[in-house]
């Protein structure tokens, strides 16, 4: 193992030595990650047979048969021609030894130092290269060299970063513990250092001149070609927020602001970020979406119209804006819904339900703000299905007549709610009399 690593050294020292370097087309150290398939049957299929005849029969291993891995890279340019590269990846493989076999994966860790020898230099976006190097793997206890030999092509995005695809074949330099193997890699690679810029020396300074005319010399003047005043260093007057409006004479020289207002900006009496131009109500806090103004109240109950249900009917905040509905009202519409009754299996009222909804319709009639919600409920005695329809029928029943005595349909909705909530017992005759039942709901919003 030392001797691998004394060998990846070598490498790396040794070759720059060997060729002239040109530093503009030189690339950058650079690290970068890349993923990678292990490939053996491909491998042993170009032993058995030859490249040629793997390629002709198209007998190349399916991606599904290779085995992933993911690696770190380094790369560094000694030539314009030659760039150093080092890896370190891992995989998990089933890799196979001569004489030896193993029940299941096993992590598979390799390095390798080589050398890519580049067709172009870097002043070209993509660089097709030759890939020659030495490496050294660990599987499970045994340590095993190769020396990968491939091709790659990499591909400049701009100066700082590249992409880069390559195909190795690994050739083992050791006897039982390292096998034939294809390994192709896709992987991309960032610059850790920066190009060293070329200092230029500036040239003698100018006899002194007076550009703008200002009276003073442009060596001193921080403004040479515009006019400005000996106390600004030859700089006009400041125009710290750039308003146009200079900030001698503008009175809120840090905020943006017009002329009319001395350089402020328009003013905004009620603070409600409503300018006092566009805001109808400059002096109360408004909204924008009313220009300025606070949310109306239109019945001045003291809840705006966004929060308010009956916008036009003043009401308590508590009752969402609406009236609260006396209790001996609510009683009068309870005992009208206790009283309706209707021929049995039947949605058809029977007489002696009317007087209590003659007395409903008089209350509607006369709060007209007022909006009514019947609700049908039956036992459990029948289908399901059956109770359902009953209770939607007994509901609408309920709501055609209170609309033949004139009340506007639209005020009213009715609902069926057959079985599902029952209020008593439905196994007793008590409890099935009281599920049957109707409810009545007065409220001043639906």
């Amino acid at each position: 193992m030392k001797k691998i690593l004394s060998a990846f050294f070598a490498l790396y020292l040794l070759v720059p030595s060997t060729y002239g370097q040109n530093k503009d087309n030189v690339r950058q150290p650079a690290i970068g990650i890349s993923f990678f398939l292990n490939d053996f049957i491909t491998a042993d299929r170009i032993r058995t047979t030859s490249l040629s005849s793997v390629i002709s029969d198209k007998k190349f291993a399916k991606m599904s048969q290779m085995s992933p891995g993911i690696a770190i890279n380094y790369f560094k340019g000694l030539t314009d021609h030659i760039d150093f590269a080092a890896n370190l990846g891992g995989s998990f493989v089933d890799y196979p030894m001569p004489g030896k076999s193993f029940a299941s994966d096993n992590f598979l860790l390799e390095t390798s130092a080589a050398v890519n020898l580049k067709m172009t230099t870097e002043k070209y976006w993509v660089q097709p290269y030759i890939y020659l190097g030495v490496g050294a793997h660990k599987y499970r206890s045994y340590y095993g060299a190769f020396m990968p030999l491939g091709l790659g092509l990499k591909v400049n995005f701009f100066d700082e970063a590249h992409l880069f695809i390559n195909s190795t074949y690994r050739i083992p330099v050791t006897t039982g513990t390292a096998n034939y193997h294809l390994q192709h890699a896709i992987g991309i690679a960032g610059s850790i250092g920066k190009k060293k810029e070329v200092k230029v020396i500036p040239p003698p300074p100018p006899p002194p001149l007076d550009t703008d005319g200002d009276g003073i010399y442009d060596m001193d003047d921080k403004c040479p070609t515009v006019p400005g005043l000996a106390k600004y260093q030859g700089c006009p007057i400041p125009d710290t927020d750039k308003d146009g409006i200079n900030d001698e004479e503008d009175k809120c020289p840090t905020v943006p602001g017009l002329a009319r207002y001395q350089g402020c900006p328009i003013p905004d009496t009620d603070k409600d970020g409503i300018n006092d131009e566009e805001d109808k109500c400059p002096t109360v806090f408004g909204v924008a979406r009313y220009q300025g103004c606070p949310i109306p109240d239109t019945d001045g109950d003291g809840v705006n119209d966004e929060e308010d249900r009956c916008i036009t009917i003043p009401g308590p905040k508590e009752n969402f804006g609406c009236p609260i509905i006396p209790e001996e009202v609510k009683k009068r519409v309870n005992m009208a819904a206790k009283n309706i009754l209707f021929i049995t299996g039947s949605a058809k009222l029977q007489k002696s339900s009317f007087k209590g909804l003659d007395d409903v319709v008089k209350i509607m009639s006369e709060n007209p703000g007022m909006s009514l919600a019947i609700d049908g409920h039956t036992d459990y005695v029948g289908s399901e299905e059956m109770n359902q329809k009953l209770s939607d029928n007994r509901a609408a029943s309920v709501k055609a007549y209170l609309v033949s005595k004139g009340i506007d349909e639209s005020r009213i909705t009715a609902t069926g709610h057959g079985e599902l909530e029952p209020i008593a017992d439905n196994k007793t005759a008590a409890g099935r009399q009281q599920n049957r039942r109707s409810e009545m709901t007065l409220s001043y919003y639906k």
